[in-house]
């Protein structure tokens, strides 16, 4: 499993949220600031999977359902994120949903992978919990 260096600051985050990534999922990443929202930590995991830091999505997956270890497709790469619907997830909220498309790249052409992610705080914590495809 490879730690790929993350994007100069100057570019523009991967999660597509239009900010550099130096103001948007860099801080989340490096463990400097914590997702406010369920939405802002799929936008964390979604740069995380592009950017391929195993290590960090492995810390923000919900320990009830965290895998022991994470070995990530290296022919993979991703190219978009659309949002499509979020239920709760808010500062206020103890659960949310995101519901979000990924768009990528592998040796057999361009694919969309279409979620229906669960959140969950833990400890003040956004963290991932599961999510079925949609």
């Amino acid at each position: 499993m490879s730690e790929t260096s993350a994007p100069e600051s100057a570019l523009r985050c991967p999660c597509r949220s239009g900010s550099g990534y130096a103001e948007c999922c860099e801080p989340i990443h490096q463990g400097s600031s914590e997702a406010p929202s369920a939405e802002r930590l799929m936008r964390s995991r979604y740069s995380a999977f592009a950017l391929e830091l195993a290590s960090y999505l492995l810390h923000s997956w919900h320990p009830d359902t965290r895998p022991a270890s994470l070995e990530l497709d290296e022919g993979v790469k991703w190219l978009g994120l659309v949002i499509e619907d979020t239920v709760a997830g808010g500062p206020f909220d103890a659960e949310g949903i995101v519901e979000f498309t990924a768009i990528g790249r592998d040796a057999d052409g361009r694919f969309e992978q279409r979620e229906r992610s669960r959140f969950s705080r833990v400890d003040g914590r956004w963290m991932y919990v599961d999510g079925i495809g949609a």
